[in-house]
């Protein structure tokens, strides 16, 4: 490993080694130190990625336990859930301007902070409002964390490990939801047990804050944006291998920050020339001519409408804009995180036991963890157009077959022959004639339960009319017995492992990837904002779709069944392979016959544009 951070000499050095000078020796210490400072580094900043994963996965679990509680209705329910969704939604589109102004350590001190606080407020809540109020706050956490430390660690870690310690996060996502399911297991069948389900992510939480507080320093890049160039340098210095390559690296992110101002100056000449009018195919200047002409024009900075218009007029990036916002609703749609959320929910609806249900949901997301690397292990083999078609198409058949699980559990359970109340023997219904056929159909309407044939007014603790069940009958509350319970399993671990495959990670790839460089930032904002506003939709309406009166729970998994199925046709006909390719040339995959060129980078030397390339490909490989 010490041989791949030695100092490397420049070209102005190749004088010196003429005269047999050779590098400075390796630091052996200093490499070990190093490297456990990455180590300690990463485990803070990845606890962002485990707080998010843990939130996602121990709320499934938490939900049988505090909806009894609090006697909470569905809609109740779903705001619970989606409520932390659409705060995080919100923090991170605010999040940005906290990162540049205030830099990303502060930035997590803060989602650490009121991650902190929030959890404590849920350990502690005493009724649905309270409960609301911490869920809100722990999502304005969980959006500045998840916002921010993927950024951190891909501009703090070494760049020959940035791509393996910011997949290290994503990684902690998932492990951090397997967690939570443990969690959930263990204090399922304890009294007020989602108290500590929920309160205990203070922990995480606050030994994140701890380290960044004490411990950790602030990004090199912030600081050189900043123009503090001396503490960038220092900090360096104390992450790198040698001086020299500290050094070397500091000059990088100078010339980096440099480009990123070339690359605001070329949209304002490119906005200023279409307001006068000029000819685009004439606007060819020297970068010192291009200066030297905005000055004089004293453009404006750009407005953010004028930025999303020049996005939208280019039409490659209009299509890349369409495939990047198009595969991030396609990834929310199918409904991964109404299994993520609502998993032990599910289970129970097919049939299994609270405690039962909690514990299977944990082991389940194990799936996504072994999908996720497999995608790891094959992305750059296999490609991400084909591991994102055949994750999407195993789905589609998971999904149509959970829907088919809980059919033949609703006809498969014993027919109803007769009606004890009147209340128990209908329901209002979407899709179908909502008269109480199965046992099934009885146990779903509020305060009836089924026993003997008969469906009638009762309890947890069993019928109102000790007549309704005979004494060699079972009273069933809730769920009844299902032989297909099974199936659903399956098919719930044959999703989460298809999607880990494909669909999981590698939409956000796509998307740092199909983006010119003058617009990239803005178009991936866009993408981003759709996937979370996919979230929203889907965590804010399952327990309404699934129920009897809309979709019943089959129908909902067979409409994102035929979501995923349209989204796959779709994306087969628009996904282009991106594997291998040099930026410059994914871009041009968008381009059509007619089109008008995208002037706005013209103006640029051959040099200034090299730059660019090289600053966008270091940003779409180091991670999202």
């Amino acid at each position: 490993m010490g041989a791949a951070y030695g100092s490397v000499p420049t070209h102005d050095e190749d004088h010196a080694l003429d005269d047999d000078t050779t590098t400075p020796p390796i630091d052996e210490d200093r490499i070990r130190t190093v490297q456990r400072k990455m180590a300690f580094l990463t485990g803070m900043a990845a606890i962002g990625g485990f707080l998010f994963g843990y939130d996602t996965g121990v709320i499934s679990g938490a939900m049988l336990p505090l909806a009894k509680d609090f006697a909470l209705s569905p809609v109740q329910e779903e705001m619970i859930v989606s409520s932390t969704v659409f705060a995080a939604f919100l923090a991170s589109l605010g999040g940005g301007s906290l990162n540049n102004s205030c830099g990303r350590r502060f930035a997590i001190l803060v989602a650490s902070g009121v991650f902190t606080v929030g959890a404590i407020i849920m350990g502690f809540a005493w009724n649905y409002n309270s409960m609301l109020l911490g869920r809100i706050i722990v999502g304005i956490g969980i959006g500045l964390a998840s916002l921010t430390t993927p950024v951190y660690i891909a501009e703090v870690a070494q760049p020959s490990l940035r791509g393996k310690l910011v997949t290290v996060n994503q990684l902690l996502v998932t492990f951090g939801q397997f967690i939570a399911g443990m969690v959930d297991g263990a204090l399922g069948e304890v009294d007020h047990g989602w108290r500590f389900m929920l309160g205990l992510a203070a922990i995480p939480s606050f030994i994140m804050w701890i380290g960044f507080e004490f411990f950790l320093p602030e990004s090199p890049r912030w600081l050189v944006a900043a123009g503090k160039h001396d503490e960038a340098k220092v900090v360096l210095r104390g992450v790198r291998d040698s001086d020299e390559e500290a050094d070397r690296e500091m000059r990088e992110i100078v010339n980096s920050c440099e480009a990123a101002k070339i690359l605001e100056n070329a949209f304002h000449h490119s906005e200023q020339s279409r307001l006068l009018g000029n000819d685009a195919n004439t606007a060819t200047n020297t970068d010192t001519e291009a200066g030297q002409q905005q000055e004089e024009m004293e453009i404006p900075p750009p407005s953010f409408s004028m930025r999303v218009k020049a996005m939208v007029r280019s039409a490659p990036t209009r299509r890349a804009l369409v495939l990047g916002c198009g595969i991030m609703a396609i990834q929310q749609l199918s409904g991964i995180n109404t299994v993520m959320y609502y998993a032990a929910s599910i289970y129970e609806m097919a049939g299994f036991s609270q405690i039962t249900s909690i514990w299977l949901s944990g082991f389940t997301a194990l799936g996504q963890v072994l999908g996720l690397v497999f995608s790891i292990f094959m992305v750059e083999r296999a490609g991400r157009r084909t591991l994102i078609l055949y994750s999407l198409f195993f789905v589609c058949l998971s999904l149509f077959g959970m829907g088919i699980s809980f059919y033949l559990a609703r006809v498969s359970s014993a027919a109803v022959d007769m009606v004890a109340n009147g209340e128990c023997g209908s329901q209002s219904a979407l899709v179908w004639d909502g008269l109480t056929s199965y046992c099934y159909d009885c146990v779903e309407i509020d305060s009836c339960g089924f026993c003997g044939n008969t469906c009638g007014s009762g309890d947890d603790a069993g019928p109102f009319d000790d007549s309704l069940c005979p004494a060699d009958s079972d009273w069933s509350f809730e769920n009844c017995p299902n032989p297909f319970g099974i199936l659903s399993v399956v098919f719930m671990i044959a999703y989460l492992l298809a999607f880990g495959v494909g669909m999981g990670g590698l939409p956000w790839t796509v998307n740092s990837e199909i983006f010119p460089l003058q617009h990239r930032s803005l178009a991936v904002s866009f993408t981003t904002g759709t996937n979370w506003f996919g979230n929203i939709i889907i965590s804010a309406t399952f327990l309404t779709i699934s129920s009897p009166a809309v979709l019943t729970s089959y129908g909902a998994f067979w409409l994102y069944t035929a979501i995923s199925v349209a989204g796959l046709v779709w994306l087969y006909f628009v996904l282009p392979e991106t594997k291998g390719l040099k930026l410059e040339e994914i871009e041009n995959l968008f381009r059509r016959p007619g089109d008008e060129s995208d002037d706005s980078l013209d103006f640029l030397s051959a040099e200034q544009k090299e730059l660019l390339v090289k600053m966008a490909s270091e940003q779409a490989h180091g991670g999202h």
